[in-house]
């Protein structure tokens, strides 16, 4: 499989597609690709999952905005990788339960499983949690290990709610298939069944552990990689890390949203950074070079003289890395002019021996501005 292919030639769509317009067209290459339908046909299985991971991509929102923008390496560089994602686990969130497994519905049609075995497997609950870090660590990106409660598949039974030694017994009532027929009126309607609650199978001696829900809670340490460049309200997700699975199935994911926490010297703008900086009345009248402060170390800004307070300065690639690796921001220094409030007596001299001179020359934006004011009231 090409892994540069685009995704929406993989689907046969067109880039402005709506929602339901990718769901119908993997619907359709689902079914042809499937390898229980194709076990003749070895390349089957590598388009099977060809188009299942174009759907993966481009049926989520915030992936598809990515992806439409920056293309597969703005996808790896978010940390919305593809790799792990089960064809088979997509398969059945669309059409509700695996070729073969005794669901009915879909798979009766095309693929010719029988009714009355055990309910199809579903992806258990996603998680989600807040991982706060600081703006350097947004900067250089972070490891952050967090103990995460979630429940696991209780060790006694392994995950089958029965008693060791026991199985849990089919449902009498919906004959393992977990929906029962309800008449109303002229219609006959499918519901959950309410004895095994859409299981297919009933625990008649539970497990004294876990009482009979086939997990238990617990404490677990996930390690989270942070990207460079992440930005507050970002949401990295784990795939495999959530809530476990019934009758087997996969794990939910875990969603990271990440908050950074503001800083005492930087304001962020995107990928760009403002700074201010004070300088002296007569670093901003005769010029310097001063030491500005960057989340990479000290740079150095040539200020020329005569420059006013509030005047900002760029520095090209002193900002924040693009999380999508496409370079960095700038940082923005905007200086700001101290007036001393104590003077000794020589620098009190000098200052008003200056000011003395300063009125005698004025300058000429100052002469304009007094101009305006005689105007005004004569």
């Amino acid at each position: 499989m090409a892994a540069t292919r685009d995704y929406y030639d993989t689907l046969g769509v067109e880039r402005g597609s709506s929602e339901a317009d990718i769901k119908r067209a993997y619907r359709k290459l689902a079914l042809k690709y499937h390898p229980d339908r194709n076990k003749d046909d070895p390349s089957a299985d590598g388009k099977f999952k060809e188009v299942s991971e174009a759907y993966e991509v481009l049926s989520d929102t915030e992936k598809r905005r990515v992806y439409d923008q920056y293309g597969h390496d703005g996808l790896k560089g978010r940390g919305f990788g593809t790799s792990g994602v089960d064809p088979m686990d997509i398969f059945e969130s669309i059409f509700g339960g695996r070729a073969g497994g005794g669901g009915g519905g879909i798979f009766e049609q095309f693929f010719g499983g029988g009714g009355g075995g055990r309910t199809a497997a579903r992806q258990g609950s996603h998680l989600r949690i807040s991982v706060r870090i600081s703006l350097a660590e947004a900067f250089s990106g972070v490891e952050r290990t967090i103990g995460l409660k979630r429940n696991e598949s209780c060790t006694t039974c392994r995950g089958s709610g029965a008693r060791k030694g026991t199985t849990p017994e089919r449902c009498a009532r919906c004959a393992g298939r977990g929906r029962v027929g309800v008449q109303q009126a002229f219609f006959m309607m499918q519901t959950t069944c309410p004895d095994c609650r859409g299981a297919g199978e009933v625990v008649r001696d539970p497990c004294p552990d876990c009482r009979g829900r086939g997990s238990v809670p617990a404490k677990r340490d996930i390690t989270i990689k942070v990207p460079a460049g992440v930005h507050d309200g970002s949401q990295l997700r784990l795939s495999g890390e959530g809530e476990p699975g019934d009758q087997g199935g996969p794990r939910g994911d875990l969603f990271c949203v990440i908050e950074v926490d503001d800083h005492e010297l930087f304001e962020r703008d995107g990928d760009d950074l403002l700074c201010e900086v004070p300088i002296s009345f007569a670093q901003a009248a005769l010029g310097a070079d001063i030491e500005v402060p960057t989340l990479s170390g000290r740079a150095e800004l040539s200020i020329p003289s005569g420059s006013q307070s509030g005047k900002v300065f760029r520095l090209s690639g002193k900002g924040m890395p693009s999380v999508y690796g496409h370079g960095k921001g700038n940082l923005h220094v905007r200086i700001q002019i101290e007036t001393p409030r104590k003077l000794d007596a020589r620098q009190r001299e000098l200052l008003e021996e200056f000011a003395e001179i300063e009125n005698k020359a004025v300058g000429t934006r100052r002469k304009s501005f007094f101009e305006k004011v005689r105007d005004l009231f004569e």
